[in-house]
């Protein structure tokens, strides 16, 4: 990698609950990414630096901040200084109902993701973090948050409001937020792309079908329903999340002794594709012993299809039928299986509605990069 002129380089930031993601863009009229890699078990002895295709390197990462740390000692060796960074972007798992799209950081702004902190208790403390040591590290380099929420902030009010009372919602502000907005974003654009129509044309059913997963129905290139709900818990059958069920069986384990805590460890880590098979949360570990005559694993992989379907279906019905159902993300990437039975179960009415299948690789780093570039323009 060459060094190059000021201000061509965009960072783009990803910070887990013991991870930070990364990826470095090149931008010459295009963005190209130069390289990729991650800061893994942040906080723990074995924590690690990899590069894609490189090998991994122990390092001393006992925070956030250590771990960017070693990500900048590292890229600062291919580009010029911290001023060759156009701007750094970061992804927010959620912005709450205060923001509607991405924004450049400033303490106030910062200020405000911190209050929604409790509703992303993994994600936003950390990305919190590298936010702040990034602002004190690249003073001159502008920071721009990119939220997963902000995407879905144009879901009407009936479709966002929960049944319960409506001061619960004035109080509290319980309601559908959505989540993977920006991979939905992505491909809704890339959909409109690849069939040569303007995306407020289109109406598409997008689903990001991973360790977890979301359905989001757009139309016209805004999200007006979404699987995902208060929490990324509600909705499809996932990994390991539950998904959708009967509040009440939460105060039925309570009555048999299970505590609080111990309900949401199982709602979820312990449910989803891993409960039910009680082998993997993987998709193609439960498809390989589906195909060896494993029952658990051939249930979990039924369950999992029928409740994608049934939402498809529902999204074509509140759409009044679609241009395309779009998969991404792993599963519904490289799955080939799963969406073929879905497509089986739903054939009659996609025909009807003469609804395309695509795969589409999602590029949530690019995204990001993009709103960068937009934001700073």
């Amino acid at each position: 990698m060459k060094k190059s002129d000021l201000k061509t380089w965009i960072l783009t930031l990803n910070a887990g609950s013991s991870s930070i993601k990364y990826s470095l863009f090149q931008y010459k009229g295009k963005l190209r990414v130069e390289e990729k890699g991650m800061v893994e078990k942040i906080g723990e002895e074995s924590s690690y630096f990899e590069k894609s295709g490189g090998r991994k390197i122990k390092v001393k990462a006992r925070n956030h901040g250590q771990a960017l740390g070693v990500i900048l000692k590292d890229l600062l060796g291919k580009i010029d200084s911290p001023s060759s960074l156009y701007g750094v972007g970061h992804r927010v798992v959620h912005g709450g109902e205060k923001f509607k799209d991405s924004v450049i950081i400033n303490s106030r702004v910062l200020k405000t993701v911190k209050k929604f902190s409790h509703l992303a208790p993994l994600h936003n403390p950390p990305a919190i973090v590298v936010i702040s040591a990034c602002m004190n590290l690249l003073k001159s380099v502008p920071q721009v948050a990119v939220f997963d929420t902000s995407f879905h902030q144009t879901i009407p009010e009936r479709a966002f409001i929960y049944a319960l009372p409506y001061k619960f919602y004035t109080r509290y502000r319980i309601r559908r937020y959505g989540f993977h907005g920006t991979s939905h974003r992505y491909v809704t654009i890339e959909a409109a792309r690849r069939l040569g129509k303007d995306v407020s044309s289109l109406k598409l059913i997008t689903c990001h079908l991973g360790n977890g997963c979301s359905i989001t129905a757009v139309d016209k290139g805004k999200s007006v329903d979404t699987s995902m709900g208060f929490t990324p818990l509600e909705g499809l059958v996932m990994g390991t999340r539950c998904g959708d069920i009967d509040p009440a069986i939460i105060f039925y384990l309570a009555q048999r002794g299970y505590k609080l805590e111990e309900i949401e460890e199982i709602l979820n880590r312990k449910s989803g594709l891993l409960g039910i098979s009680g082998i993997s949360n993987d998709m193609r570990i439960v498809e390989k012993k589906m195909g060896k005559g494993n029952r658990r694993a051939k249930i979990a992989y039924e369950v999992f299809v029928y409740r994608l379907a049934k939402y498809i279906s529902a999204y074509l019905g509140i759409l009044g039928g679609a241009d395309a159902v779009v998969f991404t993300a792993g599963i519904g990437e490289h799955q080939r299986r799963v969406r073929e039975d879905v497509k089986k179960i739903l054939n009659p009415i996609l025909k009807k509605c003469g609804t395309r299948i695509l795969v589409i690789p999602t590029n949530e780093e690019l995204m990001i990069a993009k709103e960068v570039l937009r934001l700073l323009k």
